[in-house]
């Protein structure tokens, strides 16, 4: 009985560390190429936000880390666009907190002088039927931020029409664009600051 026993266990044992040989190798054979496919879904996303003949070099490999109250509380990862290596804008992640439904996370494209160049929604909780036509595939909304310059933190026009400024909010629903708007504003405004300090950013971790 002992031996039997030990025979089954060394057969679950070699079963067990065949099993994880062969996970380990699929996951190295396969990393390169879920590694591109996630780098293509991001240059994409970024294609919405920044012009192409804004930038020449490698956005994704231009990459830092911020920690900027405009942008929201914790880390952010932000990119700097180069064109012939003199910088011409910079992409954005940075989060609405106060969205109806809680944090609404953005992707921000902006010049260094106040012009919003695109937006995108990356993740929200907003009502559906409501909020969420701030996502691109329900409204074209959020592409009215295109081309949009900042004329600095009192420019009035950076609010939703029930408050004065020039965004259309949802019928039925105003807290959610009106969060959108501000952060977009935030964000456009945070860039302006960035040339000073573009020697001190923090590059990210690859």
């Amino acid at each position: 009985m002992l031996k039997t026993i030990q025979k089954h266990g060394i057969t679950l044992a070699l079963f067990a560390a065949g099993a994880t040989g062969a996970t380990a190798i699929i996951n190295e054979l396969t990393k390169s190429t879920i590694d591109i496919q996630s780098a293509k879904q991001q240059m994409a996303l970024f294609d919405q936000v920044i012009p192409q003949d804004r930038y020449n070099n490698d956005l994704l490999k231009n990459c830092f880390i911020v920690t900027a109250p405009p942008l929201g509380k914790g880390p952010h990862k932000i990119y700097i666009a180069l064109k012939d290596n003199v910088p011409s804008g910079v992409v954005m992640e940075t989060t609405a907190p106060d969205g109806y439904s809680g944090a609404i996370q953005l992707l921000v494209g902006a010049d260094f002088s106040g012009t919003v160049f695109g937006t995108r929604v990356t993740q929200h909780h907003e009502t559906p039927g409501l909020g969420d036509k701030i996502e691109l595939r329900l409204s074209d909304w959020i592409t009215h931020f295109s081309g949009k310059a900042i004329h600095g933190a009192g420019d009035s026009r950076w609010a939703v029409k029930k408050d004065g400024g020039e965004f259309d909010q949802f019928t039925g629903a105003t807290i959610t664009p009106r969060a959108v708007v501000n952060a977009v504003k935030r964000a456009g405004l945070y860039a302006q600051t960035l040339p000073a300090s573009l020697n001190q950013l923090s590059p990210c971790e690859e």
